[in-house]
């Protein structure tokens, strides 16, 4: 397992990252998740990200439980504030003063720490103003319950002036967590660059596209029992952008490219993202230990530029590449 640095900091996660979205206390049970993270410290993984709102509040929860007794220095632990949690009244959700300080105390209960090493905004919050979130970041970092600040899904001109404001009050943003695959590249013309010149590396979410890179689901066919695309508790949905015939089809024509290097389609999946010296970490999740384990072998391969030549042309025009859709995520209006 690699090593890369967060941004321009000293911080070293590792390249591929275990995350808890979509599976920790909602699709598996808390056995099967402690065998998912088990795998993945043994396969070397030792940076985990996971949000007050997965499972709301109960993904936390299960991460803690399940790397208890392991040291924590040895551990870096990422978690992030910003959607609805709780009874989800007017205050339990955004990126104000009270939510923040309210978020990073439940959060540290429910993983068992004093300190995350990464606090993330989870989007860009329009009914707060930005600097009274950036100071309440400052404040939770000078109180050291996290050690460095992040963001999720900002636009290029909300990473600059975030980071501006960062550097007033003498912390840094160093990192941001967007969607990033072979077939979802809106990062790639604004974020990306923008990030480079500021400090900030991405650890980017759904490297796979929520399943549908590994080819198990085929063109005309149902999807097979136990999927992602047959969870009705969320994962369908997330995954339902992806399930039509003219993308299946242009993800079949990656196998022979993953054959040929020895890889499964998941691993050439996540080497890919890695092939962006933006990109700090790939994060994956798992239902079952044996994918962490797949995963993990995606770390320190390199595609050379034929392949990646021919990766763009199996694909061609499903891939999704307008950089506004960073700033569609965001919801404009306090969700309550």
């Amino acid at each position: 397992m690699r090593y890369r640095h967060l941004g321009r900091s000293g911080l070293k996660i590792t390249e591929i990252t275990y995350g808890n979205w979509l599976t920790h206390g909602s699709q598996v049970e808390a056995d099967v998740a402690d065998a998912c993270v088990r795998a993945a410290l043994d396969g070397g993984i030792t940076t985990f990200d996971t949000a007050d709102t997965y499972a709301n509040t109960k993904a936390e929860t299960v991460l803690g439980q399940a790397l208890a007794g392991e040291r924590r220095e040895s551990v870096e632990i990422f978690t992030k504030v910003y959607f609805p949690t709780g009874p989800m009244g007017a205050n339990d959700t955004g990126l104000s003063r009270k939510h923040i300080m309210e978020s990073i105390n439940g959060s540290l209960t429910r993983l068992g720490t004093d300190y995350v090493d990464l606090y993330q905004a989870h989007r860009y919050d329009y009914a707060t103003p930005l600097e009274e979130t950036m100071q309440a970041f400052a404040d939770v970092v000078r109180a050291g319950k996290a050690l460095y600040i992040g963001v999720s899904e900002w636009t290029a001109p909300q990473l600059r002036e975030g980071a501006a404001l960062a550097k007033e009050l003498g912390f840094q943003l160093i990192s941001s967590q967007p969607q990033y695959s072979m077939l979802w590249r809106v990062i790639e013309d604004e974020v990306v660059p923008t990030s480079a010149e500021l400090g900030i590396s991405q650890i980017v979410w759904s490297p796979i596209a929520q399943g549908v890179l590994t080819g198990k689901y085929l063109p005309g066919q149902t999807p097979p029992e136990g999927s992602r695309a047959t969870d009705t508790s969320g994962g369908q949905q997330m995954i339902s952008s992806w399930m039509r015939d003219e993308v299946l089809e242009r993800v079949q024509q990656l196998r022979p490219i993953a054959d040929e290097l020895g890889l499964t389609m998941a691993q050439l999946a996540v080497a890919w993202v890695l092939q962006n010296d933006n990109v700090a970490a790939a994060l994956v999740g798992a239902s079952r230990p044996e994918q962490v384990a797949d995963n993990i072998k995606a770390s320190g391969v390199t595609l050379e530029a034929d392949v990646l030549s021919r990766i763009d042309d199996a694909l061609g025009d499903v891939v999704v590449r307008d950089p506004r859709k960073t700033d569609d995520v965001s919801p404009k209006q306090r969700l309550t």
